[in-house]
């Protein structure tokens, strides 16, 4: 137990630098602006007057279908206008082998996760006090990371995973740990909690821009599958 927990503890760290989880930007306000002010359900759908405003394509159609290193496609009331006043958020997940979802959480909604294709490790902390929840995701199994718990995903394997993901809002948000300690807090503050060095300008130039939502995972892994890093 004590093994897997430091184990773990040193992939957050590490990760505390990789700032990779993609921010939605509101495809199309106006249209969402007449959602919001609609009165009735009948009003919604004269606004959503074609077929084509019901049709969400998760596939290549979305810059962020891709398994090199991965990543996070999200229908959601900003990138699809007739999920807003529903409730829900529905994400496919890409992870190419050896990348990761790094350390973040979801503000304003749980999150249901079931794996439809390869393999991959989740690690879930709830709250102060509450132990490590590791679960392992092959096709057809699926784990809960409850509203406002920090979470991750692995993909330590050779071959591509990918999941769906369910969050009960339109819009969840997503807060990645690392940016808040290298981008967010005072650094002298955030040092001082740690008892080390782990923020300022030197933590916050190996930071990763915002990207498709997911990170390159271990050096071990991807000597072991022989993947090269590139820049999706």
């Amino acid at each position: 137990m004590y093994q897997r927990i430091a184990v773990t503890a040193g992939l957050l760290v590490s990760t505390f630098t990789q700032h990779a989880v993609a921010v939605d930007k509101t495809r199309d306000p106006d249209m969402v602006a007449n959602l919001v002010t609609a009165a009735t359900q009948l009003d919604r759908l004269s606004v959503l007057c074609s077929d084509k405003d019901w049709l969400f394509d998760f596939t290549v159609q979305q810059p962020n279908y891709n398994f090199a290193p991965g990543g996070v496609i999200n229908m959601n009331a900003a990138t699809f206008p007739a999920a807003k006043g529903n409730g829900m958020t529905l994400a496919m997940l890409n992870l190419g082998p050896c990348s990761m979802l790094p350390p973040h959480y979801h503000p304003r909604a749980s999150n249901y996760v079931v794996a439809i294709k390869g393999n991959t490790t989740t690690y879930m902390f709830e709250e102060n006090g509450a132990r490590l929840v590791t679960e392992i995701l092959t096709p057809g199994k699926a784990t809960i990371f409850p509203a406002a718990s920090m979470h991750m995903m692995v993909n330590n394997g050779c071959d591509d995973a990918q999941l769906v993901s369910a969050l009960n809002a339109d819009d969840a948000g997503t807060q990645n740990v690392g940016n808040v300690f290298t981008n967010g807090f005072p650094s002298e503050l955030v040092d001082a909690a740690f008892g080390q060095s782990m923020a300022g300008a030197a933590a916050a130039a190996k930071m990763i821009p915002v990207g498709t939502g997911s990170n390159w995972g271990t050096a071990e892994c991807m000597k072991r599958c022989g993947v090269t890093p590139t820049t999706s």
